[in-house]
């Protein structure tokens, strides 16, 4: 893992830029969550509509702590036994804390906890959560590898954070806090 370009990443970052990188199972496109213009571009490089929502990815949950302040007992259990890991979940937001441009339609807000050493290091050095989808146009299938990102962006990405995927066959799965369902495998 190259601390260099880690920080380098969370410069771009910091300017409104954003960046590939490797994720548990595939590579991810990332950028400041609080910055309009940056996740706008992002979904216009993704040719994602703004209302399906995006991922947070953090590196531990004291980073997004402010939005588990008001869940049960049993659900923090839960989210204690899948993160870190590949488990998305579905975290209400009654305070309005998280921008609608990342929440899309959705009152809820899509949070994982990372086990990748990269990303989970990226968002360390970043102080907070970070946007992450899949790397790649919303009809193709997810890149692999950096030389996918590159053939899918070319050069509308400011920087490819280099890394190796964790190992995962599957992005990860997403579930709902308030009923524990299932909503993606």
């Amino acid at each position: 893992m190259n601390s260099w370009q880690i920080q380098q990443a969370v410069q771009v970052m910091s300017a409104g830029g954003v960046i590939a990188y490797p994720t548990e199972a595939v590579w991810g496109l990332g950028c400041d969550p609080y910055n309009a213009k940056a996740v706008r571009r992002l979904l216009q490089l993704k040719r994602r509509p703004e209302h399906k929502g995006l991922i947070l990815i953090a590196a531990s949950a004291e980073q997004v702590a402010p939005l588990l302040k008001d869940l049960s007992e049993e659900q923090l259990a839960q989210l204690d036994q899948t993160w870190p890991g590949p488990n998305t979940w579905l975290l209400p937001d009654p305070l309005g804390l998280i921008p609608d441009w990342v929440k899309g339609q959705h009152s809820q807000v899509a949070v994982r906890v990372t086990a990748h050493p990269l990303v989970k290091s990226l968002c360390e050095l970043w102080g907070g959560p970070i946007i992450s989808t899949s790397a790649n146009p919303s009809s193709a299938d997810p890149a692999r590898s950096s030389l996918r990102v590159r053939t899918y962006f070319g050069s509308g990405l400011d920087q490819i954070l280099m890394g190796e995927l964790g190992g995962l066959d599957r992005p990860s799965t997403i579930r709902s806090i308030t009923d524990f369902s299932v909503i993606r495998t």
